[in-house]
């Protein structure tokens, strides 16, 4: 038996430019930035002082007040977003077989908030004052879990953790979990909670981040000659993938069809990308092989692009290694420029993007490109966006780690 066609049916995000599509697509469409300086916390003593913090999420909805108490904040933003891409594709209590769907919602880094308040109170009050919900609200794979406690559904459920190609190394499971006949629907993106003190001080430490404090929403600013780093930001993004016949047969209104994903490892350096960038590369080829295109058919890449010197370089180089001549046809935005980089949700955040581009013919600008780089020789849509229609599209995420992911998408005309 062939593989079965994967489509997309429904979407649900939580980030700094909004937390329901339409809002969210007219932000990154008019460049307007989510960053700003940071106001949870107290940032006098840090070099950088902002982020694209999610700073009108109202959790209420969505839990009892107890339930809070239970629930760390990526969770919280995992559940919201389920609970919208549920609504739009319609399928709560539509005679769903729940045995034969699933969840796979992973996070980079989870409850590391809740961590840090318990090894402060380990350290001050001893080992009895410690929460008994420690290990539930840090571990990773809890958005998952109670998502799928939440809904009922008893298919596949578990999270990936691969830094920031977390959200794209749960959609392509998924999607070949569904490929390969074991399931018929299922939930699938990434989730991250990161903008807290001890996050923003371990990125510090590692020279990673963006000190232009005194312009925060041009921090940001991938491809750029100017960049100085990447700026940190929060969400979640998921997705409801199904069996097109499944989704037919209910009646569901497609957004896009999966067509394929691609894997792979630098296997290099902890935080650094190759410098000959054949790890991007062989993630690209992957997932145009799975696809079954060649790869004149991509006219869209919605980039990693940080906005860190050598990563944005790396990125450029692979996609003219790998397209060649064709590169001058590609469209290429960066999503980041705007919302930061979210690490293990930014997948999810930016295959909403890549959705929009296909359905809308419209590109969304890379802001701040005020001097491009000319080691970054793309198309990267600068400050403003474009109409261009698009049949296929790529969307790109790579790790700390060496991890490197591309998930292709279709434009569904049905």
């Amino acid at each position: 038996m062939g593989k079965r066609n994967v489509v997309i049916t429904g979407m649900g995000i939580v980030s700094a430019l909004g937390h329901d599509i339409d809002s969210y697509w007219q932000n990154l469409v008019s460049g307007t930035s989510g960053v700003k300086t940071i106001t949870r916390f107290d940032t006098t003593k840090f070099n950088t002082r902002f982020g694209a913090a999610v700073s009108d999420f109202d959790p209420s909805p969505y839990f009892e007040p107890k339930q809070l108490k239970h629930a760390s904040r990526f969770i919280q933003f995992a559940v919201a977003a389920v609970a919208r891409a549920m609504e739009a594709a319609g399928v709560e209590n539509n005679g769903l077989n729940k045995e034969r769907c699933g969840v796979i919602i992973g996070s980079g880094l989870g409850g590391w908030e809740v961590l840090y308040d318990n090894v402060i109170k380990f350290y001050e009050k001893g080992p009895k004052r410690l929460s008994p919900f420690f290990i539930p609200l840090i571990i990773t794979n809890m958005a998952s879990a109670e998502v799928a406690r939440r809904i009922g559904w008893m298919g596949a459920n578990y999270s990936i953790s691969a830094a920031c190609t977390t959200a794209n190394h749960a959609i392509i499971s998924a999607a070949d979990t569904i490929r390969i006949g074991k399931a018929d629907v299922m939930l699938a993106g990434g989730s991250e909670a990161t903008i807290e003190a001890i996050g923003l001080a371990a990125f510090q430490a590692l020279r990673a981040l963006s000190t232009r404090n005194d312009e925060p929403e041009k921090a940001s600013r991938p491809f750029d000659k100017d960049r100085d780093g990447f700026v940190m930001g929060e969400g979640a993004g998921v997705f409801i993938l199904e069996e097109e016949e499944h989704a037919k047969a209910r009646g569901a209104k497609i957004l896009a069809r999966y067509l394929g994903g691609g894997m792979s490892s630098d296997a290099h350096h902890m935080t650094q990308s190759r410098a000959d960038s054949l790890g991007i590369v062989l993630a690209m080829k992957n997932a145009l092989e799975d696809a079954g295109l060649h790869k004149e058919a991509i006219h869209y890449i919605n980039a990693h692009a940080t906005s860190t010197p050598l990563g944005d370089v790396a990125e450029a180089k692979a996609v003219n290694k790998l397209f060649n001549s064709h590169t001058k046809n590609i469209k290429i935005s960066s999503t980041k420029s705007m919302l930061g980089h979210a690490l293990g949700a930014s997948g999810g955040l930016e295959m909403v993007a890549t959705i929009q581009t296909l359905r809308t013919g419209t590109v969304h600008p890379t802001i701040n490109v005020e001097n491009q780089d000319p080691e970054c020789d793309v198309d990267c849509v600068p400050n403003e966006s474009t109409e261009y229609p698009v049949e296929y599209a790529m969307s790109n995420s790579f790790g700390f780690g060496g991890h490197n992911s591309s998930i292709i998408l279709g434009r569904y005309d049905g």
